[in-house]
């Protein structure tokens, strides 16, 4: 099987609309156990470029319940994959029908350290154009180098990710 291929892209004007589209969509299928979305991943932090996929992250209340939704959420297009290696979410995706990924959706319950995690990463990077320069820049080189190589891509920035969430973090909580 074909690996998909990387595309990391310049920033485009229109994921902040995207986001809203599709976050309108998944508000009106979870409305019932839905505390909170947000727009987050590079596509939610201006001027830095990323894969074109829009990663939103929601919150509900009790997790085991978003189970009961993933019949509506395949009627908008999503596919569920239940937590996907990261216990205590439920992530589902959206592609073109091409395999291209068009929307990631991670859902955790209510103040998870995993939200805080992600939005303290896109504010972090918001607020920190340096660290958002390098990031972006190291993206690019390695869809670059890894263009057909997801997991090659991914340990590439693991490091980086890593070293940013925990400024990120340190930053998020005033340490």
């Amino acid at each position: 099987m074909a690996q998909r291929e990387i595309n990391v892209v310049p920033y485009d004007e229109e994921w902040p609309m995207t986001y809203k589209k599709e976050a309108a969509r998944i508000i009106q299928v979870l409305k019932p156990v839905l505390s909170a979305i947000h727009h987050a991943g590079s596509t939610a932090i201006p001027g830095i470029s990323a894969k074109p996929t829009i990663d939103i992250v929601a919150e509900v209340n009790e997790l085991d319940t978003i189970d009961d939704y993933n019949e509506k959420l395949s009627m908008i297009g999503y596919e569920a994959l239940g937590e996907y290696g990261i216990k205590g979410r439920r992530y589902f995706v959206k592609t073109d029908g091409l395999a291209n990924h068009l929307v990631h959706l991670h859902i955790f319950e209510t103040g998870s350290e995993d939200v805080v995690r992600h939005l303290a990463f896109r504010d972090y990077l918001k607020a920190h154009e340096d660290d958002a320069v390098f990031y972006s820049q190291l993206k690019q080189t390695l869809a670059e180098q890894f263009r057909y190589d997801s997991e090659s891509y991914c340990e590439g920035k693991n490091e980086a990710c890593k070293r940013i969430e925990q400024l990120a973090l340190q930053w998020w909580y005033g340490a």
